[in-house]
């Protein structure tokens, strides 16, 4: 049995370490700092799930209560639905939005709700269950130019100017998606290069799946690289709508890509294969064939929460991985098993995990141990956006339009519930004390002392 000793953490909490990861306890101090990248994208919201991919934003002064008569700093009116979550830098806000059957749209909004441009997508909206549609994947920035995608699989640069600088059509590049609801995975931008996974394929068992990994220049849509992304899924579950994430600390930088029963790292120099972690969807008798991925895992604190779908386990794991880990028992902190979110995102924030499922129940367990602090049905409907951490509170919003707002505690307090009264599945973003929502209807930013 490895011993184990522990760390306290920047956020005040205890990691539990076994002997062979002493190394990366030590460099732990530079982690938070690291792991937060550069001072002018913190000051933004450049990508879904905000500049670290952790959904956790450092903006002060943010309103907790907030809706049609209070708060309301503006709204915009959108021509049709969306699951894009709105992206900021600095003065501009980029949006994607569908408009009637056929068109998909990247809107350019000034932070006083005025736009400034709109340029029409390539390809055409394809509408799937549950009202989702070809404005799912989200955009992402750098402050100079914004990239965008849809489910109709054409990946597009634009300058602040809202100049066309290059398209990349993804289906002739890499192979028609075959994918049931749409390839609704939403590209990350880390130092200049698009990362991609691209994780569909038949769903009879006779073919193999079609997952690959893809590092794209964003300069220039020129590929850098791509590697095969091999698993031993059947059925639905060779489909993957979940995002990958970047992973850094001090001593690790890596790609995480989740779909097919697997999360997998990958370097980020040539795509190579890292180590890869099963047991999300154990083989044999009790094998689920529809276990698609949707959630994303999230990273923080020098840990991985990985979650599964329908139900299924939750896994944390540490950080200093290779080769196969799915039955190391030292690659791993803890594990639940049961209770993930099917579609939303975990967090982290607080030394506590946040898993806010579809059905609109709420747990939350001790990032160390994995404890269960708390579990309770949040909201009367299901919601499928994740939840984003600010100043010691956490904000969700479900299906309905209501966004919840709790404590960042082991046993949440309910602060505010604020009702939009309109249908929503994206995700909020926070940045520089205004909370952005982004519903089927309208575009809006909320933030103390205003009023339209």
């Amino acid at each position: 049995m490895i011993k184990a000793f522990y760390f306290i953490c920047a956020d005040g909490f205890l990691l539990r370490f076994g002997r062979s990861l002493t190394l990366l306890v030590f460099i732990f101090a530079a982690v938070s700092v690291i792991a937060r990248y550069d001072v002018q994208a913190n000051d933004n919201w450049p990508q879904w799930r905000g500049p670290a991919l952790d959904n956790r934003s450092d903006a002060v002064n943010v309103p907790i209560e907030f809706g049609m008569d209070k708060n309301l700093a503006w709204r915009f009116e959108m021509p049709g639905s969306g699951g894009a979550s709105p992206i900021v830098w600095n003065d501009r806000v980029f949006i994607t939005s569908v408009d009637g059957d056929d068109r998909i749209w990247l809107f350019c909004i000034a932070t006083t709700g005025d736009e400034l441009w709109r340029r029409q997508l390539e390809g055409k909206n394809t509408n799937s269950r549950d009202n989702a549609n070809s404005a799912s994947p989200s955009p992402c920035t750098d402050g100079t130019h914004v990239w965008a995608n849809s489910t109709a699989g054409f990946l597009e640069c634009f300058d602040f100017s809202g100049d066309r600088k290059w398209v990349v059509d993804l289906q002739k590049e890499y192979g028609r998606f075959d994918i049931q609801f749409g390839m609704t995975s939403t590209p990350i931008l880390h130092k200049g290069v698009l990362y991609l996974q691209l994780i569909h394929g038949s769903m009879r068992d006779s073919e193999p799946s079609l997952g690959y990994v893809v590092a794209i220049d964003a300069a220039n849509g020129k590929q850098i690289w791509m590697q095969e992304r091999r698993t031993d899924g059947t059925r639905e579950n060779k489909h993957s709508y979940a995002s990958p994430i970047i992973y850094r600390d001090g001593a690790h930088e890596f790609l995480v890509t989740h779909g097919g029963d697997y999360a997998i790292g990958h370097s980020l120099e040539d795509g190579s294969e890292i180590w890869r972690c099963g047991g999300l969807n154990p083989p044999g008798r009790g094998y689920n064939p529809f276990l698609r991925f949707v959630a994303s895992p999230v990273f923080a604190d020098g840990m991985l929460i990985v979650p599964s779908a329908k139900n299924g386990p939750v896994l944390c794991l540490n950080t200093s991985l290779s080769d196969n880990v799915t039955d190391k028992e030292d690659a791993f902190f803890w594990k639940m098993p049961d209770g993930t979110p099917d579609v939303s995102t975990p967090l982290v924030a607080n030394g506590l995990v946040f898993l806010t499922r579809e059905t609109g129940a709420l747990t939350v367990a001790k990032a160390d141990n994995g404890e269960v602090t708390y579990s309770a049905r949040l909201f009367a409907g299901n919601h499928r956006s994740s939840p984003v951490y600010a100043e010691g509170r956490v904000y969700v919003a479900d299906r309905n339009g209501k966004i919840l707002v709790f404590s960042a505690e082991a046993e949440p307090k309910l602060l505010a519930t604020n009702d939009l009264n309109e249908e929503t599945t994206a995700s909020p973003a926070i940045v520089n004390g205004r909370v952005y929502i982004r519903t089927f209807d309208a575009l809006y930013a909320f933030e103390h002392g205003s009023q339209e």
